[in-house]
């Protein structure tokens, strides 16, 4: 997944019986078993990995390059690379994304939007010679 293999694309753990009041910043990968009722936030510009389980429940805005979801995120999410929505995945709010894989059975209440690559560095360039 995402050119990393599976045991070092999780850096962190959040374990089924844990609860975090208060916001969440991680860079790397992280997995979410269990509640955060605060925001999850990666570093910009890492490559982020984030994965909530089935068993995970995030009230929260999500910020991240890569958002694996089979559990219930209430609140706004960003992905800035993937985002995949498995089976059990619920998310509550509005989806911003780059690139989208939605499982049969996934639900999102809220808009979706998509987040296109930005322009091009030599087309902005072209533009700017000619007066565009």
């Amino acid at each position: 997944m995402f050119g990393r293999n599976a045991k070092s694309e999780i850096d962190s753990l959040i374990g089924i019986a844990a609860r975090i009041e208060g916001d969440l910043s991680f860079s790397g990968g992280l997995r979410i078993d269990g509640e955060v009722h605060g925001n999850v936030i990666a570093a910009e510009g890492a490559d982020s990995v984030l994965i909530v389980s089935e068993h995970a429940r995030i009230e929260g805005e999500v910020r991240c390059a890569n958002l694996v979801v089979n559990g219930f995120i209430a609140g706004s999410v960003h992905s800035t690379e993937l985002l995949e929505l498995q089976p059990k995945g619920r998310i509550h709010g509005d989806v911003h994304y780059k690139l989208l894989e939605m499982h049969g059975g996934a639900l999102v209440t809220g808009k979706l939007t998509h987040q296109p690559a930005g322009e091009p560095v030599f087309h902005l360039a072209v533009a700017e010679a000619s007066g565009a």
